[in-house]
Parts: structure tokens; sequence; C-alpha cells
């Protein structure tokens, strides 16, 4: 059997459409369930933040998740294959009409996405002073906490609702398809198998 950690909403929806293309089975999960075991699969619903820990720790052997979050953790996990769903960006956002001032000692960033704000900044040899918020991020410009914000952005709609607009793009995000390494030697065949039955779904 193949454990497979899903991110609940959305992307677990369409990930369980292209099971059902791939297996011509309806799969789903019944009301508020966090499993579903179905024709040799066990499907966990969990957040998307943690999708990577429970395939780091082997409580699933695969996981559906967006780049952003595997490069916010910076786990040691096996990429195989981009689903093409959820597709969003991480992009840097300012107060409208604003710039980035890269000639300051140091900008100061909010975000969730501390590892990735981080390594952005430093690979342009700027000091950054990062600011770890949970929420309601866009504020933080506004009333002068940081000077922008790194933030995941599909239509930059939020950011312009609240007087920012989407500047420089850090890095494109997509679902990929993740898998442990312990559990990718040990049922490799059930494994790649099943990546080449998505990937003709796509």
């Amino acid at each position: 059997m193949l454990t497979i950690a899903l991110p609940k909403g959305r992307i677990a929806e369409q990930t369980l459409e292209k099971f059902e293309k791939a297996f011509g089975e309806k799969f789903v999960f019944e009301d508020r369930k966090l499993i579903l075991e179905k024709s040799g699969f066990r499907f966990l619903n969990v957040r998307n933040q943690d999708v990577p820990t429970y395939v780091m720790h082997g409580a699933a052997d695969l996981g559906i998740v967006g780049l952003d979050v595997l490069e916010e953790k910076e786990y040691d996990l096996i990429k195989l294959l981009d689903l093409q769903i959820g597709k969003c960006k991480v992009a840097i956002g300012l107060r409208a009409g604003e710039s980035l001032d890269w000639t300051k000692s140091e900008i100061k960033v909010a975000t969730k996405h501390t590892t990735i704000a981080k390594k952005y900044f430093e690979e342009k040899a700027m000091a950054v002073d990062i600011i770890k918020l949970y929420g309601s991020i866009e504020l933080a410009p506004l009333v002068g906490l940081s000077d922008c914000i790194v933030d995941i952005v599909e239509t930059g709609a939020t950011m312009k609702q609240n007087g920012l607009e989407v500047g420089p793009t850090i890095m494109e995000s997509s679902a990929n398809l993740i898998a442990n390494k312990n559990s990718f030697y040990a049922k490799k065949e059930l494994i790649l198998d099943l990546r080449q039955k998505i990937e003709a779904t796509l």
C-alpha cells in the first residue's frame, strides 16, 4: 500500500481528480474524515505546510505539495513530478508606487516564508531583517513594520486591495509529487508506476 499526504482543500480535490482519471475510480474523503483507503492507496488529509513533514518522517510515502513549501522546509525529499496545479508565485509586495531601496543598510521584510526571503536577499548581498508574521502580512508595510513583504501571489488582487503592488518575483510555484527517500527505494516499482499513470493525465 502507498500512503499519500494531500493538502486540504482545492489541491487535494484536483489531485484526487487526477487519480480518478488514472484509475477510473472515485476517490473522495467522506465527511470530515482524515484518512481515505481505497485500491491500495491510503490518502491522508493534512495541512499544506505539514505535507513535507509527514513525508520526511516516513508517515507518508508520497505527498503533494507546492514548491514554495518545499523550498521553505529544505527537507531532503525526492521531487517526482510537477502536477501543474496550484500555480502561484512567491513575490515581493511593496506600497503602491514605491520600489525597494537597495541603498539602505538593511531591508525589513515581513513574511511567513522566512527561508525563501532570507535566501533571496542574501543572494543579492543585502542585509535583511526578517519579521515573521502568520497572517494579514499586507498590513506590515502600511504601518511601517517593514519595507516590504514576501508572500504568495496568485492574481495580485489581495495586495492591490490593501494598497500594495506586486514587485519582483522570487520564485514560481506549483504542486509537486514528492517521495520519502526510503519509501522510494523500498517501493520503487509501485511509485514509478503511479508517477507514470498520473503523468499520463496531465
